[in-house]
This record gives structure tokens, C-alpha cells and sequence, in this order.
């Protein structure tokens, strides 16, 4: 894309964010990750209008009376996303790639970070650390993130997300909340995804689309490997081969999944050309529920 659809797009992202975060996110962020950023400081007995949820039924039992948990919030939070350019999140079967729909997703986040005070950075990986950008505060810091998502050509064709969280435990000393956003066409990162996690708070955002999830019934297809490049003729009529690129799809995914909940990670899938504002709002109800369990 040139410069001039660049900025169109970044500005299109922008108020369609924007709007999102103003009308729908606003609070259900802070509700969803402001409690992250808070250090346990005493348990108390329970007064008239404390959160229910607060309460802390361990001692509640031992002393016959409930008590409620105290935090004390640290002034700001450190969001990071780590973007997946690779070759492969340049794929849409539609009018939009994933490539696009992260860089909206990580919009989304940004803008509500930044309405909470919040810093905000990005990794953008390949199978190597492409770019990074230290977290900052202000709306120009969002709009560069998302420029650079949208207009960034990796130098590599692979995808490693093991390098990616390698990097990011060297950069960032301090816990923050990270939002790893790939397709996860990738291996060999689970060591590096468990060490991350035990320090920062994880979420998962798979980007998918509809069609690599199932093919069409529409005759012969050449698919191209877009990391390795290589070409394949398939013939769609073949139920055969429709099963198999299905059930081969399905089980990569299930395996992801098994891996994310033996670690306690977040997962959420966005999908090109599917609206996903009510999923993540749903995302972040059960985040704020988590909080207080």
C-alpha cells in the first residue's frame, strides 16, 4: 500500500476504534485489567458496601466473620502487543487481511490503554524481532503502532514466536499485560510462552480466517505456502480432500488450545470480516470475574 491509503486506512481505523473504545470498552477495560496492576496490602473485616467479591473466604472461615482483601494500585499499567507480521497474516479470502485486523485489534487496545493512563508498546516479530516500540502514553504513539502494523514489510519469511517472547522478557523487567496476536503457524515455543507467562500476564489472539478453517466445492485450487512458498494443486471436489484439510485444521487448533489452558492463558479468536466487539466485551466480563475468585 502507498503512503496515501496507508494514512486512509490508519485514519479508518482511528474513528472506528475510537467509537468502539467510547461507546462499548471504556470501562470494561479498566474493570478488566486495572485490578492486574494492584499489589495485596492487608485483609480487613468486612464493612457495610464493600465488594462482595472481595471478600477473602479463607480467612473468612477461619475467624467465623468475613474479612475483605485491601489492594493498594499501582499508578499505571505496561501493555504490550506482540504483533505477528510474518508472510502468512498477509492472507484474507475477503476484503480484509489479518494483517489488518490486528493491526485494528491492537488499535482497539491501545486507545483503551491510553483513555486509562495506561503506557502502551508493540514487538512486531517474524521468525526474528522485526521492529520494536518502547510503551509510551499518547494518542500520536497509538496512531504510529498502528501505522507500522499495517504498513510493515518483514525482512524474514518465517514465523517464530519463541523469539518474539525471548525478546520481550530481555526489554521489560516490570510485569505487564501482553496480548501475543498470530496465527501461531509456528512450533517449539511453548518453554518460551511458560516463562512469560510466570512473570506477565498473558492473552492469547489467534487471527483466523474463514477459509482456513474449510475449503470451497469449486474444482481444482493451487494454495501457496506464503512463509515457505510452496505450491500445491488440490482438487476441492473431493470430499476426501475437503475432510482432510478440515480435520488437519482442527486438530493444529486443538492442540493450541490444550497448550493455552495448561498454562492458564487467555485465549480469544478474531476473525477477518466478522465483527468481533461483542466477544471481546464478553473477554473482558470474564477477565474482571477471574479478578475476584
Amino acid at each position: 500500500m502507498i503512503a496515501k491509503e496507508i494514512l486512509k486506512k490508519v485514519r479508518q481505523i482511528e474513528i472506528r476504534t475510537n467509537r468502539l473504545v467510547d461507546s462499548v470498552l471504556g470501562g470494561e477495560y479498566n474493570s478488566a485489567f486495572r485490578g492486574l496492576g494492584m499489589e495485596f496490602e492487608e485483609v480487613r473485616e468486612y464493612q457495610p458496601g464493600d465488594e462482595i467479591r472481595t471478600i477473602d473466604w479463607n480467612v473468612t472461615a477461619r475467624a467465623g466473620h468475613p474479612y475483605v482483601k485491601r489492594y493498594r494500585e499501582e499508578r499505571e499499567l505496561t501493555v504490550m502487543t506482540l504483533v505477528d507480521v510474518s508472510p502468512s497474516e498477509r492472507f484474507g479470502s475477503g476484503r480484509q487481511e489479518k494483517s489488518e485486523l490486528a493491526a485494528e485489534f491492537s488499535a482497539v487496545i491501545a486507545f483503551s490503554a491510553i483513555r486509562n493512563g495506561d503506557k502502551v508498546g508493540t514487538i512486531l516479530f517474524s521468525d526474528q524481532v522485526e521492529k520494536y516500540i518502547p510503551p509510551k502514553k499518547g494518542k500520536k504513539h497509538v496512531l504510529r503502532l498502528v501505522r507500522e502494523i499495517l504498513d510493515f514489510r518483514p525482512r524474514s519469511r518465517g514465523t517464530d514466536v519463541r523469539e518474539a517472547l525471548r525478546f520481550l522478557a530481555k526489554v521489560l523487567k516490570r510485569r505487564a499485560t501482553v496480548f501475543l496476536i498470530s496465527d501461531f503457524i509456528a512450533a517449539d515455543f511453548e518453554k518460551a510462552l511458560a516463562a512469560v507467562r510466570g512473570k506477565h500476564d498473558v492473552i492469547a489472539v489467534r487471527t483466523s480466517d474463514p477459509r482456513e478453517a474449510s475449503l470451497p466445492d469449486i474444482g481444482l485450487i493451487t494454495l501457496e505456502d506464503a512463509e515457505t512458498g510452496e505450491v500445491v494443486v488440490v482438487d476441492s471436489r473431493s470430499a476426501r480432500v475437503r475432510d482432510l484439510f478440515q480435520s488437519r485444521g482442527a486438530a493444529e487448533r486443538s492442540r493450541q488450545d490444550e497448550l493455552l489452558r495448561s498454562l492458564k492463558i487467555d485465549e480469544l479468536e478474531i476473525t477477518t470480516g466478522k465483527p468481533y466487539i461483542k466477544e471481546l466485551s464478553s473477554f473482558f466480563r470474564m477477565r474482571e470475574k477471574k479478578m475476584y475468585r
